[in-house]
């Protein structure tokens, strides 16, 4: 979903999100990553799991829907490195994909591992080399696209990855990542978006951490896995 938002557009940057209002019926905001921006222009991409997303996507084009952003700390690309590699799985390509996207404008290499549960899979951007996997076979290797992840971490400079909660947690108790710098952006539900209402509220190895106004991307070795519940 496209939304003409220039105030947001123009100042958000990869892993950030946008806390929506959808509809009378739901109370909270629905907390969403920021896909794609530009033209004063931002995309939002969603499942539709709930009365918040259902209604989200009823909406039509010249509607006017509640957005507040950008919100949250995003992605940390260093200068200097070349080559990124990114995992990402089923919805996860969302934040992801505006990571991937500037990064090839900006001249890096960027190799994403990209799984899902089957052949219902979203796009990815031009020049970014793509390695599938899905969990029946039907598109690439068969099986978890964490199980490709240690024959594609050499020559990475930087490892960044969105995904299901069990995915993040298979990553962080594989060996090859122990020492490594993973970014990884936290799914979770969230009630206000600014840090007041503590629901998002994790255990890291630095203390507690809001998930809204820290996050959403955290380092995958700071956080304390067994404390997380989503």
């Amino acid at each position: 979903m496209w939304l003409e938002c220039p105030s947001i557009s123009q100042e958000a940057r990869p892993g950030q999100f946008v806390m929506v209002r959808c509809g009378e019926e739901t109370v909270l905001r629905r907390p969403l990553s920021i896909h794609q921006t530009g033209d004063d222009r931002l995309a939002l991409l969603y499942a539709v799991i709930g009365k918040g997303t259902q209604w989200l996507a009823a909406r039509q084009p010249g509607d006017e829907i509640d957005v507040l952003g950008p919100l949250g700390n995003g992605f940390t690309v260093l200068p200097e490195p070349q080559n990124l590699l990114l995992v990402a799985g089923g919805i996860g390509i969302a934040p992801l994909y505006y990571l991937a996207d500037m990064a090839v404008k900006d001249g890096k290499q960027v190799t994403l591992l990209y799984g899902t549960a089957n052949k219902d899979r979203y796009p990815v951007p031009a020049g970014v080399t793509e390695v599938a996997s899905t969990e029946d076979g039907s598109v690439g290797y068969r099986g978890m696209i964490t199980e490709l992840i240690p024959q594609y971490l050499e020559g990475a400079d930087q490892v960044f990855a969105c995904g299901p909660l069990p995915m993040l947690q298979n990553m962080a108790n594989m060996p090859e990542l122990k020492e490594r710098s993973v970014q990884i952006s936290l799914e979770m539900r969230m009630g206000c978006g600014f840090g007041v209402c503590y629901s998002c509220t994790i255990k890291t190895g630095h203390g507690l951490k809001q998930v809204c106004k820290d996050g959403p991307v955290f380092e995958l070795n700071d956080i304390i896995w067994e404390e997380i519940r989503i």
